[in-house]
C-alpha cells in the first residue's frame, strides 16, 4: 500500500508542477493593416528590420506597453510591432469561387465618370431624341 501510495503522490506532484511546461501554449496574432512594420526596439524611431503582410501571423514573444516583441519564420526573424498593427483574431485569406459582383454596370460606371447622376439623366430623358443640346441651352 505504501508503494501505490508513493506511486499515487509522485504522479501528482508530476501533474502538478512539470505538466504546466510542456503544455505553455504559444500565443499568436495577426497583423491587422496592409503592411506592418517590424522594428528594431519598441518605438516608432526605430530601425525597421522588415515589413509583415496584412494576414500574416506571428509568435508574441514580450510585451512591453503598446508595443509587442514578435517573432516570424519559427523564431528566426524577431522584432517589436506596434499593437495597432495587431489582432488576436486570426484573419483567414481565402478566395471565393465566384466573381465580384458590383452594383452598378460597366456602362452605368462609365456614364458616372463622365458626371452624370440621377437629375442629369432625367433631364437627358426628357429631352425630344434629335435634339441638339447645344442649341436648347443645356
Amino acid at each position: 500500500m505504501s508503494r501505490v501510495r508513493t506511486f499515487l503522490l509522485a504522479a501528482l506532484f508530476l501533474c502538478v508542477f512539470c505538466l504546466p511546461l510542456f503544455s505553455a501554449t504559444q500565443e499568436f496574432l495577426s497583423v491587422q493593416v496592409k503592411e506592418g512594420q517590424m522594428r528594431s526596439t519598441p518605438s516608432f524611431l526605430g530601425s525597421v528590420m522588415g515589413s509583415l503582410a496584412y494576414g500574416d501571423r506571428v509568435e508574441l514573444i514580450e510585451d512591453k506597453g503598446a508595443w509587442k516583441r514578435v517573432a516570424i519564420r519559427g523564431g528566426k526573424i524577431k522584432g517589436w510591432v506596434h499593437m495597432s498593427a495587431l489582432s488576436a483574431k486570426k484573419i483567414a485569406l481565402r478566395a471565393g469561387t465566384a466573381d465580384v459582383q458590383t452594383g452598378a454596370t460597366s456602362s452605368e460606371l462609365a456614364l458616372a465618370g463622365k458626371g452624370f447622376n440621377a437629375k442629369v439623366e432625367a433631364e437627358f430623358k426628357n429631352i425630344e431624341m434629335g435634339t441638339d443640346l447645344f442649341f436648347r441651352g443645356k
